[in-house]
């Protein structure tokens, strides 16, 4: 039975880290085999939690790779005793004092011991079948004792790191959602500490750039929380009043908010001539709104929650337009000349195809002429994106 020191050779002191260690390993029952790069990966994931960094890891690498067997278990040899030299090969030319300072960090980090030898060389004693007898070296031993905490930890890394990319997506979005709504806010002369907003966000922006905490992230994500909410509080009930037309307020009288849209018309609804309404207006829409959203997918980016009727879809294209830079009087006579339903079956599909149009506002113009004639339909748009994507799709 091979005898496993537990003292350094040389002028190195025993430290009680290593006793305790030591007795530790003693105490523990025979660990159960674990593959040696499945618990290296682990280790790698987990590295901060042992206080180690991708140099000690590439040692650590090296020291494995001298180890013939797959797997680390208890009834196994595991003592490596390769030559400064040949370890500073497979460490790709590492320097020696570099080395056996990265060794020296391995050690304290409890995931591997020495065994030195009487005069402190590296080397094995073989029997006269071959088999080892002695080995004195490095022994991996504690990194097979330590295999549960390495797993644990890296289990909890990887947690960690999911939920920080989550909250890092969470507030990209919340921050890219309150510079284009401060944006169109500025855009439409709405009253409002715009210069403000924008510095506070800047710094946000700033805090961003640095690796941050996933509680700083939390703080973060809460500030975004109220900009936005104070954004939304100044830009959407403007959004509403720019979007009251004559048709939006024909077509949905049933709506709660048919008395205010009505009370800031300049004429009664009857005093407009049967000219300023044509047929289109009036017919139901010819797709369903699911066909609509199936093939305008980008619209619901911009909606609170995936629409289920026409006046949800209607709500938030009467919202979109001023950020695709068409003006108010453009869709009011697209509300008029269409009908709310085809006016934003139309838009969805402009914003669906925005990098191939130049100039949306004018585009929605000469839509609305080909309606006012009664030679314009969306659902041939509709078709034709569905028809696209489903050969992408191909």
């Amino acid at each position: 039975m091979q005898h496993l020191t537990t003292t350094p050779f040389g002028r190195r002191p025993v430290a009680a880290g290593l006793i305790a260690r030591a007795a530790a390993h003693r105490q523990v029952a025979d660990p159960i085999a674990v593959e040696k790069w499945s618990l290296f990966r682990d280790l790698t994931t987990a590295r901060k939690s042992f206080d180690i960094g991708d140099r000690t890891l590439m040692v650590l690498n090296a020291l494995l790779t001298f180890l013939p067997d797959k797997t680390l278990a208890a009834d196994t040899q595991l003592v490596v005793y390769p030559s400064n030299r040949s370890l500073s090969d497979r460490c790709h030319g590492m320097a020696e004092s570099t080395l056996r300072r990265h060794l020296a960090a391995l050690v304290d980090a409890g995931l591997i011991s020495r065994h030195d030898s009487p005069n402190g060389k590296r080397y094995v004693r073989r029997g006269r079948g071959g088999q080892i007898a002695h080995a004195f070296g490095f022994d991996l031993t504690p990194l097979l004792h330590r295999a549960t905490e390495i797993t644990d930890k890296a289990e909890e890394a990887r947690r960690l790191a999911a939920e920080t990319s989550l909250i890092r997506e969470r507030i990209s979005l919340m921050r890219r959602d309150a510079l284009k709504l401060a944006e169109f806010g500025l855009s439409q002369d709405m009253p409002a500490d715009w210069p403000g907003l924008n510095a506070s966000l800047e710094e946000l922006t700033k805090r961003l750039r640095r690796k941050l905490s996933l509680e700083n992230l939390s703080q973060i994500e809460e500030c975004l929380v109220d900009i936005l909410s104070d954004i939304r509080q100044i830009i959407e009930p403007k959004s509403e009043e720019l979007s009251g037309c004559d048709g939006q307020t024909e077509r949905h009288h049933q709506s709660s908010k048919k008395d205010i849209l009505e009370s800031e018309q300049p004429a009664p609804i009857h005093n407009v001539t049967p000219l300023a309404k044509p047929k289109l207006s009036k017919e139901k829409p010819t797709l369903p709104l699911t066909v609509v959203l199936q093939a305008c997918p980008d619209v619901l980016s911009y909606c609170e929650g995936p629409p289920t009727n026409w006046r949800d879809l209607i709500a938030a294209a009467s919202f979109l337009r001023g950020m695709m830079g068409i003006d108010h009087t453009a869709w009011d006579e697209a509300m008029r000349l269409m009908g709310p339903e085809a006016a934003a079956t139309t838009l969805a599909c402009i914003l669906q195809r925005f990098g191939d149009i130049r100039n949306p506002g004018g585009y929605l113009r000469s839509l609305s002429a080909k309606a006012a004639s009664g030679s314009f339909s969306p659902a041939p748009m509709v078709m034709s994106l569905i028809n696209a994507s489903n050969q992408t799709a191909a």
